[in-house]
């Protein structure tokens, strides 16, 4: 009988597909209408938070405004640690950057969107999808080439060539390698914990995958920590020039 189980939890585990989406036609362009949909679920969760934040706010903090004030405390000392004294203009993209992340992993490992039905591929947390998190990183490639040009105008882009011209295509590929890095850490990351979930669930009794999805909660934050901890020094390190 253990035997039949382990067969039934095999097959099952055969019909966990990666890579189903469901398609949107937004004017000539094909989307993926599941990350859409998740997006806005995060989006509005942070605007909701917000909103209840600074619907009252009070001169000696308590509760929600409290704990918010902790987290804009918090970001502004990873921007101020990697980017510098100039830190001030950037808290409010590392500050997006890092909720995001941090709300659509928790996403995943909280909300239950595989129960709703979609006629093809199934919901998920947006950064489970790379297209995500390559638009981060790719957004986090702009911010840091603006941060430098704005400061340093043209010579910003003599750090390609410090300490010798040799090193020309080295240092380019750099910039190209940064955001790629970026994004398939956090998609990587992301896909593994859902996959263990899955399959943890098709093999074995409901209740042992609780601690992995417990485990999940903590990498996620991690991940997300992790991302706007870079995005944050690789600005900084545009500012200050080649190291």
């Amino acid at each position: 009988m253990p035997y039949m189980v382990t067969l039934n939890g095999l097959y099952d585990l055969s019909g966990v597909e990666v890579g189903q989406h469901f398609y949107w036609k937004i004017g000539g362009f094909q989307v993926h209408g599941q990350v859409l949909i998740t997006s806005w679920v995060v989006i509005a969760i942070l605007l909701g938070s917000a909103a209840l934040a600074v619907r009252n706010p009070q001169t000696i903090p308590t509760g929600g405004q409290n704990f918010f004030e902790y987290v804009l405390e918090f970001i502004r000392d990873v921007s101020k640690t990697q980017i510098g004294e100039e830190y001030g203009p950037w808290v409010p993209f590392i500050g997006t950057m890092f909720l995001f992340i941090f709300v659509s992993n928790w996403s995943g490992a909280l909300l239950p969107w595989k129960i709703i039905q979609l006629p093809h591929g199934e919901l998920a947390a947006p950064t489970n999808d790379i297209n995500t998190t390559v638009a981060l990183a790719l957004l986090t490639s702009v911010a840091y080439f603006y941060a430098g040009l704005s400061k340093k105008g043209l010579s910003y882009f003599g750090k390609y060539i410090q300490p010798t011209p040799i090193l020309l295509p080295i240092n380019i590929l750099e910039d190209f390698t940064k955001p790629l890095s970026l994004s398939f850490r956090l998609f990587g990351n992301i896909l593994a914990d859902e996959l263990v979930v899955v399959v943890l669930v098709s093999l074995v009794p409901s209740v042992v995958p609780i601690p992995v999805m417990f485990l999940g909660l903590f990498t996620s934050g991690i991940q997300a920590l992790i991302f706007a901890t870079l995005a944050a020094a690789y600005i900084g390190e545009s500012m200050e020039g080649h190291h």
